[in-house]
């Protein structure tokens, strides 16, 4: 995704067990690269984790000029 991606939608780099196919890779974006998961971003369960990233994504997302 050379443009990024935008909020909300599934990142085409995800495999059908919703893992990173260039994890570990050079080629793997310098923001995926440095998040870094802690308790209160991955909460109790998986729908916690992907409600804490929309909000980051929402809270991020570049304005409409």
């Amino acid at each position: 995704m050379p443009a990024g991606k935008a909020a909300g939608q599934r990142c085409v780099q995800l495999d059908e067990h919703e893992r990173c196919r260039l994890f570990g890779r050079p080629e793997r974006p310098v923001v995926c690269a440095s998040l870094q998961p802690q308790p209160d971003m991955c909460g109790a369960s998986r729908e916690d984790a992907m409600r804490w990233l929309a909000r980051l994504e929402n809270q991020t997302r570049p304005h409409a000029q």
